[in-house]
């Protein structure tokens, strides 16, 4: 019988790691078998929640050699609730506060670091809020790899009537401990062609490492298979940046 682990062999499961303040908080984790030395990927989920979309993102890491995890951020204000559920309740509270985020994700970094096979490297990536949380955890944490996929109002405002209760993060740009990888719609307003420029200028004022890319014919939610937003060229080009991104900074030995 041979009992040689496949290479795209995976265990998924729901866990309990340690959140912002010592909470203890829900998160879906999915790591490759086997013992060979792995980066970590800490997946923030977007604003519709901790949803199966984000679960199958926090697998397909799994499947391409990291060990994978995502906080279900809204686990204090709705335990247990399904994700539209969830979603409606954190968006009467205006979101997730940026310090809590912070310390969630910092939960989520040492949980990766704590696996058995763990390289030490850990990247991080969100969509939409998620991008914008994405931005933030790598300027107040030690990360080695940051994508953010379309995170709106780093340096612009949120506008009146939108259900976030957040201030511009522009000014953290100076304390991005690691590269960046930034993929954005052309089409999308928020955040605009303009604000993605913004925040590159003021990554490139300060020295920071990273790489923004805009797609043509693209608006917010490229990324997102199930809505009609979805542009298969660009997020096929997009997976292909991330997946090496990932490759060349959370690697053992990179």
């Amino acid at each position: 019988m041979n009992d040689a682990v496949s290479d795209d062999a995976v265990v998924a499961e729901t866990t309990t790691i340690t959140g912002a303040g010592g909470d203890r908080i829900e998160a879906y984790t999915a790591r490759p078998l086997g013992s060979a030395p792995r980066g970590g990927v800490v997946v923030i989920h977007h604003m519709p929640g901790y949803d199966r979309s984000t679960k199958e993102m926090t697998r397909r890491f799994a499947a391409e050699g990291y060990n994978a995890v995502c906080p279900n951020l809204y686990s204090r204000e709705a335990p247990g609730a399904s994700p539209d559920d969830a979603s409606a309740t954190a968006r009467a509270l205006g979101g997730v506060p940026d310090e809590r985020l912070v310390g969630d994700v910092a939960g989520a970094a040492a949980y990766l670091r704590g696996l058995p096979n763990a390289n030490g490297r850990v990247g991080v990536i969100g969509h939409c809020s998620g991008g914008r949380q994405s931005f933030l955890a790598a300027c107040s944490l030690d990360l080695q790899a940051a994508v953010d996929c379309y995170g709106a109002f780093v340096t612009d405002r949120v506008p009146e009537g939108f259900p976030l209760s957040v201030g511009p993060i522009g000014h953290l740009a100076k304390d991005l401990s690691c590269p960046l990888l930034g993929l954005f719609g052309a089409e999308d307003k928020y955040p605009s062609p303009e604000a993605t420029a913004e925040l590159a200028a003021m990554l490139t004022e300060h020295g920071k490492a990273h790489s923004f890319h805009t797609f043509e014919d693209a608006g917010h939610g490229f990324f997102a298979v199930d809505r009609p937003s979805y542009r298969p060229q660009a997020a096929v080009a997009g997976w292909e940046l991330i997946d090496g991104f990932f490759r060349d900074n959370l690697a053992t030995g990179s």
